[in-house]
């Protein structure tokens, strides 16, 4: 492949694929695959972790008020995005709730590492 061609993968109908990355950022995207979509739920929240976390070491957060405004932005962020930004039917994913508990659990203890980490690295005397 030349370097002037962009990155396209056919499927066996001949039909081109869009990529993954082409989906998460147009809105209203058919999300074939639902696993497909599932995953980009998991590694989005994953991101929000890391940046929350550094945010709140850096500000310096502590105790239940970070814990309850993570939460909030977290969960809030992920309904956005797929309910007004995809609009994808909640139904077809097992409900709203099911959307947005899809990998909350690894994402919050993502989140406590990086915040203890960067706060301990700039806070700690």
């Amino acid at each position: 492949m030349s370097a002037a061609k962009s990155r396209e993968h056919f499927v066996a109908n001949g039909g081109l694929k869009v990529s993954v990355w082409s989906k998460v950022l147009n809105s209203k995207a058919a999300w074939e695959d639902k696993d497909e979509f599932l995953d980009v739920i998991y590694w989005f929240r994953q991101i929000i972790a890391i940046v929350l976390g550094v945010i709140w070491g850096v500000v310096p957060l502590k105790g239940f008020l970070g814990i309850a405004i993570f939460c909030l932005i977290n969960a809030g962020i992920l309904y956005l995005y797929f309910s007004s930004f995809q609009q994808v039917d909640e139904e077809e994913y097992g409900g709203t709730w099911e959307l947005t508990k899809e990998g909350f659990m690894t994402s919050f203890a993502l989140f406590l590492v990086v915040w203890i980490i960067f706060y301990t690295a700039i806070h700690f005397e």
